[in-house]
């Protein structure tokens, strides 16, 4: 049975920074890329940040780069997300999640996490 478990959420106040982490169990964590999404209060579910299988390849969407940072350890079967300046606007619930293949389309992940709370204080 497959599980993502994200961790690193609460509150912080704006300029601040946290770190996000995501443990996988019941895969092959090395054979999936991995994603981050988030989803604001009465938004759609949009996509942050990628990374792929072995960690060469990394993606953002716009809103983050810059600021958001992606990486992970293979050993640990575990993937983060590093947010730094952050903004009101990044308040949401954060979602890692797998996929086979390099994507950015919720609709082409294979796995999902229950997500993980950020709220940023103006």
């Amino acid at each position: 049975q497959v599980q993502l478990v994200e961790s690193g959420g609460g509150l912080v106040q704006a300029g601040g920074s946290l770190r996000l982490s995501c443990a996988a169990s019941g895969l092959t964590f090395r054979s999936y890329a991995m994603d981050w999404f988030r989803q604001a209060p009465g938004k759609e579910r949009e996509f942050v940040a990628a990374i792929s299988w072995s960690g060469g390849r990394t993606d953002y969407a716009d809103s983050v780069k810059g600021r958001f940072t992606i990486s992970r350890d293979n050993a640990k079967n575990t993937v983060f997300l590093q947010m730094n300046s952050l903004k009101p606007e990044d308040t949401a619930v954060y979602y890692c999640a797998a996929t086979q293949l390099y994507e950015r389309a919720k609709d082409d992940m294979d796995f999902w996490g229950k997500g993980t709370l950020v709220t940023v204080s103006s």
